[in-house]
C-alpha cells in the first residue's frame, strides 16, 4: 500500500502545463501562428493533442521543435483551427493536461457591423449595449476586447428586423482609466473555430476631466443638403488625437492631432454631401496617445440641414433696412404656415443663430428679433428659417436674404472725434518742440565764431 500510494502523491504533484499561442488564438486566415506549450524544468517531452478529431499536422513538425514545446504553422487553414491541450513528460511520469485553448480561423466570411446603443459615449461608471449584426445567417457571434487577455464572448445569434441575424452583449461599467476596443466576428455552429473578417473596430469614449478641447464649424452651422463642412476641434492643452460624437448617435470619428504651433494642437472633420441625417449636436473629446483617458468633452455644436421642411418664411425689418447707429431695429420672420420656432442667421457668422418661439398673430405665425440699439457691429445679411421643437435640427427653405446697414452719425462718436483731435494737437505740439531745437542750435552755432572773432 505504502509505494502505490507514494506514486500516487508524486504523479498529481506533476505541475500542469500552459498553453499559449503567439502572435495570438485569432488568426487571419493563411497567417503564420506558434503553439507553444511550457512545462516544468524537468519537461523532457511534449505533446499537442486537438480535442475531438485528432490534428494530422502536428505528425509533421520536427522533433528538435517539438522537444521544446514548440508547434509552428506556416499558413493558417480551417483544417488547423480548434480546441487544444498539451502536456509534457517529467523524469518518469506525465503531467495533467493544460488548460484548453481555442485556436480560430478568420476572414473566411464577410464582416459583420458593431454597434454601441444608444452611443460610443459612455459615463464613467455607466454600462452600454453593443450589437454586432449582419446580413450573412450565422449561428453565433463572438465579441473581443482588444488588449485584453479575455476570451471572446460568444452569443448564439437572434433574430432582428435589420439584420439577418445579431447578438447583443452588455459591457459596463466603464471607466476612463483603460481603452474599450472591440471587435466582433460571426460563424456558423458546424464549424464554430472559423470565423468572419473582423467587424470594424468600435472605441468606446469615456469623458475624463482633463481640460475639453473647443469646437467650430466652417462655413458655418447651417448648411443645405449636398454641401461639405468641416468641424475643427482644437485645443492649447496639446493632444495627441481627437475624436467627435454626436449626442445619441452611433458613430465616433477619430483624428490624429495637428500641431499648429507649440501646445496647439487640432484635428479636421470633414463632412462631404451632408443630408439630413448629418443633423444634431455635436461634440469632441482629446487625449493623448500615451494615456487611455480622453477630456471632457467640447461645448455642444448644432449642426441644421436647410431644406427640410417645405416652406419658406419671409424677413423683413423696422424701421428700414438702412438705419443709423444707436437705432432701435427689429427684424421679423413670418410665415403663413405653422411653425413653433423661428431662426435667424448672420452671413459669415461663428455664433449659433438665435432661436425663438413663434406666435401667431393676424393669421401669421412671426417672430421678432430686436436688436437695440444697433451699432456696425449689426450690419450684414441675414436670413431666417422656420423649424419644429420636434425636429429641432431640421429646417425650412431659407427666407430671401436681408442686408442691414448701419451708418455712423456724427452724434453717435463725438469721442472718436475728441481722441482724435488730442492725438493731432499733441503731434502738432511735437513738431513745434523739434523745430524750436533746430533753431537754436542753429542759432548757437552762428554765435560761436563771432564771439571767437571779437577776443
Amino acid at each position: 500500500m505504502t509505494p502505490i500510494l507514494m506514486v500516487l502523491i508524486y504523479v498529481g504533484t506533476v505541475p500542469k502545463p500552459t498553453l499559449w499561442a503567439e502572435p495570438g488564438s485569432v488568426i487571419t486566415q493563411g497567417s503564420p501562428v506558434t503553439l507553444r506549450c511550457q512545462g516544468s524544468l524537468e519537461a523532457q517531452e511534449y505533446r499537442l493533442y486537438r480535442e475531438k478529431k485528432a490534428a494530422t499536422w502536428i505528425r509533421q513538425i520536427p522533433q528538435e521543435l517539438v522537444k521544446k514545446g514548440q508547434f509552428p504553422i506556416q499558413s493558417i487553414t480551417w483544417e488547423h483551427t480548434g480546441q487544444y491541450r498539451c502536456r509534457y513528460n517529467g523524469r518518469t511520469n506525465w503531467s495533467e493536461p493544460s488548460d484548453p485553448l481555442e485556436l480560430v480561423m478568420t476572414g473566411l466570411y464577410r464582416k459583420p457591423t458593431l454597434s454601441a446603443l444608444p452611443s460610443p459615449v459612455v459615463s464613467p461608471g455607466g454600462n452600454v449595449t453593443l450589437q454586432c449584426g449582419s446580413l450573412v445567417a450565422f449561428d453565433g457571434f463572438a465579441l473581443h476586447n482588444q488588449g485584453e487577455d479575455e476570451h471572446p464572448q460568444r452569443l448564439n445569434s437572434q433574430p432582428h428586423a435589420r439584420w439577418s441575424s445579431q447578438a447583443v452583449y452588455s459591457v459596463g461599467p466603464v471607466s476612463p482609466s483603460r481603452r474599450w476596443t472591440y471587435k466582433c466576428y460571426g460563424y456558423y455552429s458546424h464549424s464554430p473555430y472559423v470565423w468572419s473578417s473582423p467587424s470594424d473596430v468600435l472605441e468606446l469614449l469615456v469623458p475624463g476631466v482633463s481640460e475639453k478641447p473647443s469646437l467650430s464649424v466652417q462655413p458655418g452651422p447651417v448648411v443645405a443638403p449636398g454641401e461639405t463642412l468641416t468641424l475643427q476641434c482644437g485645443s492649447d492643452v496639446g493632444y495627441d488625437r481627437f475624436a467627435l460624437f454626436k449626442d445619441w448617435g452611433p458613430d465616433l470619428l477619430q483624428r490624429p492631432g495637428r500641431q499648429l504651433q507649440a501646445g496647439l494642437s487640432q484635428a479636421n472633420f470633414t463632412l462631404s454631401s451632408v443630408s439630413r441625417s448629418h443633423g444634431g449636436q455635436y461634440r469632441c473629446s482629446g487625449a493623448h496617445n500615451l494615456s487611455s483617458e480622453w477630456s471632457a468633452p467640447s461645448d455642444p455644436l448644432d449642426i441644421l440641414i436647410a431644406g427640410q421642411i417645405p416652406d419658406t418664411p419671409s424677413l423683413s425689418v423696422q424701421p428700414g433696412r438702412m438705419v443709423a447707429s444707436g437705432e432701435d431695429v427689429t427684424l421679423l420672420c413670418q410665415s403663413q404656415w405653422w411653425m413653433d420656432t423661428f431662426l435667424l442667421t448672420k452671413e459669415g457668422a461663428a455664433d449659433a443663430p438665435q432661436r425663438l418661439r413663434s406666435r401667431n398673430e393676424s393669421d401669421k405665425y412671426q417672430a421678432e428679433f430686436p436688436m437695440s440699439p444697433v451699432t456696425s457691429v449689426h450690419a450684414g445679411t441675414y436670413r431666417c428659417y422656420g423649424s419644429y421643437s420636434s425636429i429641432p435640427y431640421l429646417l425650412s427653405h431659407p427666407s430671401e436674404p436681408l442686408e442691414l446697414v448701419v451708418s455712423v452719425s456724427p452724434a453717435s462718436q463725438p469721442q472718436d472725434y475728441k481722441v482724435g483731435n488730442l492725438i493731432r494737437m499733441g503731434m502738432a505740439g511735437l513738431v513745434l518742440v523739434v523745430l524750436g531745437i533746430l533753431l537754436f542750435e542753429a542759432q548757437h552755432s552762428q554765435r560761436s565764431p563771432q564771439d571767437a572773432a571779437r577776443r
